[in-house]
């Protein structure tokens, strides 16, 4: 028998690159929508890349220590996106769960280099290193600056793929379960309302902007992506010193992911452990007689509970009405008019009516049981009624807290209840926006461990035209009542309910009628793979 090949680092590196290529290369040979998806992806990717290295090019017109600053703080801003974006998208790419690999015949170290080379191809971190070489041209001074510029540039861009990679290897067990996916939701909103804070802070006036970004930078500055971006900046001896240690930073973080890799591959997978089951009956039980309604609200609250995707969807209406309450309200030009509570909370009601503009997708392949069930067009819209009650129960006590909420902090607690009632209008008719758009451009919410899954490869554009088409439906139907209690006439509000009503019961018809006629086509929308 001849003995096995030697693995060799170079050999390792381009097999991993071929894959990954070959991976992205497969897009290209999909269906037209997959295509269409990918080409999308290439253009936003590359005018990103040249967008981002205009930008950081342009701080060359800064005075040297502002543009040293900006520069400090866009790449600790890379480095941050490196470590939170891959565990966003963990379950999406296959790359970045070792238990994936962990059947293979390779070595620790075979798949230490092969998982960071998977993680340097691509045109996402392509656009990265891109826009990180944007620095040299905004803070290079001489032959000596650009050399040592360039090492900087390399050591910044392998600090991200490794910190990556340590942060999704550490906490890829706790991310295969129910209760790590619901943890991190919750902590991508916060981050969502950290990226807000310099935005906050600016429309209060709460500090110069100048000063505030450099005792920013200030903090930042001995951090290891402070310190590449320092040296760029220095270009001369105390920058290579602070390059030697940036690189010892990148092979203790590359150490300790290998031994947490190799701790990863042998450890068992906590996600299938058995779960409790709770049984028994509820309020819900008690008001709705047994049938469909019941059974399909009942449902729609258990997804709600259990669901990851739906509860990522809720937190993110109500942070979205939080931020844009801080943005409209918190200025210092006077207090906010009577105005805004009525806006906040129909913002906070198309946020929740949205999620019902693919109200089939979360069902996915197991839809085709409701579609075995369906006889008829009203059993199709007993269907739509039921999950816009199990919607409207859990929307209407939110709403209230938004409305009473946003009426407080606004200072006008007289407008609590007509923006209570204009809200509730919103809501009817988005829910009858998304019982049309859920059967004519339906699309499937792959069933993965993401919580921010989108839809299906392929069906990236139907999912956006969806998004867009339930938007503006909702804007121009909810426009007749919205715009005349935003301008002073809150008596008109008490229109708002019972026209939301019927929009949501005509939406129910249409929709039921257009998706009875071609149900077979819509349970095969839903049950793509992904």
């Amino acid at each position: 028998m001849n003995a096995p090949p030697q693995w060799s680092v170079p050999g390792t590196v381009e097999l991993f690159a071929r894959l990954k290529l070959r991976l992205l290369a497969g897009n290209l040979r999909g269906d037209l929508e997959r295509r269409l998806g990918f080409i999308f992806t290439l253009v936003i990717a590359a005018v990103l890349a040249a967008a981002g290295f205009a930008l950081m090019a342009l701080v060359r017109l800064a005075p040297r220590d502002v543009a040293a600053d900006l520069v400090i703080v866009a790449f600790t801003v890379f480095l941050v996106s490196w470590m939170v974006v891959p565990l966003l998208a963990f379950g999406l790419d296959d790359t970045l769960d070792p238990a994936r690999l962990a059947l293979f015949p390779l070595r620790t170290g075979q798949l230490a280099v092969g998982m960071f080379t998977a993680s340097a191809t691509g045109v996402w971190p392509l656009a990265t290193l891109v826009v990180t070489a944007g620095a040299l041209a905004g803070l290079v001074t001489g032959v000596g600056g650009l050399l040592v510029g360039l090492v900087a540039v390399l050591l910044q861009f392998a600090l991200c793929l490794v910190l990556s990679r340590l942060v999704t290897t550490s906490l890829s067990g706790a991310l295969r379960t129910r209760r790590g996916r619901d943890v991190l939701a919750v902590a991508a909103i916060f981050v969502v309302l950290l990226a807000q804070l310099p935005n906050l802070l600016v429309n209060a006036e709460l500090g110069d902007p100048a000063a505030l970004l450099h005792g920013v930078a200030g903090m930042l500055r001995w951090t290891p992506p402070g310190m590449a971006a320092h040296a760029i900046a220095d270009g001369g001896l105390a920058g290579l010193a602070e390059l030697t240690v940036v690189a010892l930073v990148v092979l203790v973080a590359a150490w300790l992911w290998i031994k947490v890799l190799n701790r990863a591959l042998v450890t068992p997978d906590a996600s299938t452990q058995a779960g409790s089951v709770r049984e028994g009956s509820g309020l819900l039980d008690r008001l709705l007689p047994d049938g469909p309604l019941a059974a399909v609200v009942t449902k729609e609250l258990k997804y709600l509970r259990r669901e990851p995707r739906l509860r990522v969807l809720w937190f993110t209406a109500i942070v979205v009405t939080v931020v844009l309450a801080f943005s409209m309200g918190g200025n210092a030009q006077g207090p906010p008019g009577p105005w805004l509570p009525a806006v906040l909370t129909c913002v906070g009601a198309v946020m929740i009516a949205l999620m019902s503009g693919n109200a089939f997708g979360i069902d996915g392949p197991s839809y085709w049981m409701n579609a075995v069930a369906c006889g008829s067009e009203e059993h199709f819209r007993t269907d739509l009624a039921g999950r816009h009650l199990a919607n409207a129960l859990v929307a209407t006590p939110v709403l209230v807290v938004i409305a009473v909420a946003a009426a407080l902090f606004a200072g006008h607690p007289a407008m609590i209840v007509p923006a209570l009632l204009t809200g509730w209008g919103v809501l009817g008719v988005g829910l009858g926006v998304g019982s049309v758009t859920s059967v004519i451009l339906p699309y499937t919410v792959p069933e993965r461990m993401n919580a921010f899954t989108g839809a299906a490869p392929g069906q990236g554009g139907q999912a956006f035209a969806s998004s867009m088409g339930a938007l503006l439906g909702v804007v121009a139907g909810s426009l007749p009542f919205v715009l005349p209690v935003a301008f002073g006439l809150t008596w008109f509000s008490v229109v708002a309910p019972f026209y939301g009503l019927l929009a949501a019961a005509l939406g129910r018809r249409l929709g039921a009628k257009i998706g009875f006629a071609r149900l077979s086509d819509l349970v095969a929308a839903v049950s793509k793979p992904s």
